[in-house]
């Protein structure tokens, strides 16, 4: 199969791994408790329990499980968004600096 054979999603640039982490969003200064689902290098898909826009600036952190490891911290934006059951939903997020 050719590149032009494969689907989007397989014509990333990025690998993706899958994480499922709990994480913290901050967002006009309220911390608001998520789910990582996967993660690259330039980005990641999150659910969220509650509603964002395209275009929102959302600081993230992802603690580390493992002590003499330093957790993620990165400022990013929602790319894309799915309305999911339950008033949640899926966000993309593009990495916009690490801190």
């Amino acid at each position: 199969m050719g590149q032009l054979d494969r689907d989007y999603e397989e014509k990333r640039d990025y690998i993706r791994m899958r994480v499922d982490a709990d994480i913290s969003l901050i967002y006009a200064g309220q911390i608001i408790p998520a789910v990582c689902v996967d993660l690259s290098s330039s980005g990641m898909q999150i659910q969220a329990p509650r509603s964002f826009q395209v275009g929102d600036k959302i600081s993230v952190t992802i603690d580390s499980e493992h002590a003499a490891l330093k957790g993620l911290e990165a400022d990013t934006e929602v790319v894309w968004i799915a309305d999911i059951e339950g008033g949640e939903q899926k966000l993309g997020l593009t990495i916009l600096a690490m801190k």
